[in-house]
């Protein structure tokens, strides 16, 4: 057994996980609003037919995937007195609020393509904007906590914020189209009004963590490691055994998650609610929208559980945490095609359950990543943490794009019928409610199995990254010593 001494691990105190962690306000409430409302949005307030949204995402999205890689290694060979990252959450933090305006415009033409073309471009432009924030700041997460546990930790925090602004989101955004409705605005000035709330509040954490948050050390430049050709980094990739194990879980998780907030709406409404499009349950004496009781419950007791899944994860290992998390949500899934029309109880107690399962899948994989990137600095001598969660993001944004577009043909070949303005019951046919179930349950399993495959293999233990971080911190010695004595 070895005893090389260790430094000391630097423990970062709750405030400045705090701090970090509220960046994900912004990025959640982003991504919280375009994962659960947009393709709805597109279909039933802009008028796309179902077929021609999937193609306007599938640009939209495979344009932001080739962006994530470009700016990730722009991050990493950015030299200022600030830092590599934090100068990105400076500049773009009000250019990522507006962003939130501009993917919830629903433009005045008639042409289908027309509308296509303007809802994709539309959807690149605010996409790079967030690329240019998310990628840096994720990057953020192995500079400032480099102990096994401690990214756990700081991983914990930041999904902590992730999934409050999620529920809040997912909440509230519903109540508010319906209130801005009932007051007589449109359901496109009621969509507006909630980009422009969700997007006001995500500027000031990311000021706030410009002005907290510090980078480690910046690393020498070596000139002939600063700009790696494709081919090289390519090759990078490939030799990194921990990586492909680490996205092959991340890909498939988010695919899941991805899919199921895509298809939830569709599935509350049209299937649970038999069509009545202001579905409300009686709760304390108040009706509460179905949508928002739904979403509600599951962000809020994925909140709860998160100190859960950090404590099994210490108590036993990430991927050990991460499979009884998956083996939860593959019963859940499987569970869906009991629920019944009209079912509300039924459906809000498996919503209880899925957030279990939600923390878990928001904390754990997210967590493996920095590890990843320590093994790589292992056997090259460099961090790029913006190289490979640009990485990272290009191959689960390319795959989460496919699965988006191929969910959304199924619906429009299924005989999805969008509702004409002001319409509050529309029923749907049960060729199409078939694929909605359809595609709300039995299509998850095969990429929970997927991500259960990868987790198996995963070769990354706490003890082997022990090892590892070891071996980083004498190398760092050694070199101190070699620039001690030519200084």
């Amino acid at each position: 057994m070895s005893t090389t001494p260790t430094a000391p691990v630097r423990k970062l105190s709750p405030w400045y996980k705090l701090v970090y962690g509220s960046g994900d306000i912004g990025r959640a409430s982003f991504n919280t609003l375009r994962m659960i409302f947009y393709a709805i949005f597109l279909t039933d307030v802009v008028g796309l037919d179902p077929r021609l949204a999937s193609f306007a995402s599938l640009v939209s999205i495979i344009w932001d995937a080739i962006n994530d890689p470009i700016v990730g290694a722009l991050s990493d060979n950015v030299r200022t007195k600030w830092g590599r990252r934090r100068p990105f959450l400076l500049i773009f933090a009000v250019p990522f609020a507006l962003a939130f305006l501009m993917l919830w415009w629903a433009p005045p033409w008639q042409s289908q393509v027309l509308l296509m073309l303007t809802v994709t471009l539309a959807y690149m432009i605010s996409d790079t904007v967030q690329t240019l924030i998310s990628v840096p700041y994720l990057s953020l997460t192995p500079e400032i906590a480099d102990d096994y546990d401690e990214r756990t930790s700081l991983t914990t925090f930041r999904m902590m914020w992730n999934l409050i602004a999620s529920l809040v989101t997912a909440a509230l955004s519903p109540a508010i189209v319906d209130g801005v409705v009932a007051g007589g605005a449109t359901l496109q000035q009621a969509y507006l009004i909630v980009a422009a709330i969700f997007g006001g509040i995500s500027i000031v954490p990311f000021m706030l963590i410009f002005a907290v948050v510090r980078e480690r050390p910046q690393p020498a430049v070596h000139p002939h490691d600063e700009h790696l050709s494709f081919k090289s980094t390519l090759k990078e990739f490939v030799q990194n055994t921990p990586f492909q194990y680490a996205t092959g879980i991340y890909v498939a998780n988010w695919i899941a998650f991805d899919i199921v907030s895509l298809m939830l709406p569709y599935f509350l409404l049209y299937w649970v609610g038999s069509g009545n499009l202001l579905a409300t349950v009686s709760l304390l004496g108040a009706n509460i929208g179905l949508e928002t009781i739904a979403l509600g419950t599951m962000f809020g007791v994925a909140i709860l559980t998160l100190p859960l899944w950090n404590w099994v994860s210490k108590k036993m290992s990430k991927p050990q945490a991460y499979l009884i998390g998956l083996a939860l949500w593959l019963t859940i899934e499987a569970l869906v095609l009991t629920v019944g029309q009209g079912q509300y109880t039924y459906m809000l107690v498996l919503c209880l359950f899925v957030g279990i399962f939600t923390s878990n899948a928001h904390i754990i994989p997210e967590a493996m990543f920095p590890d990843v990137i320590d093994w790589a600095e292992l056997k090259t001598n460099q961090r790029r943490e913006g190289t490979y969660y640009g990485a990272i993001n290009f191959i689960r944004k390319l795959s989460s794009a496919v699965a988006s577009f191929l969910a959304l043909q199924v619906l429009g070949w299924s005989g999805y019928q969008s509702p004409s303005m002001g319409t509050t019951v529309f029923i749907q046919s049960d060729r199409a409610l078939n694929a909605i179930r359809f595609l709300t349950g039995p299509m998850i399993i095969v990429f929970l199995l997927i991500a259960g495959f990868f987790t198996l293999r995963y070769p990354l233990t706490r003890d082997r990254q022990h090892r590892i971080r070891r071996s980083l911190e004498r190398r760092q010695r050694r070199e101190e010593r070699r620039r001690s004595r030519q200084g």
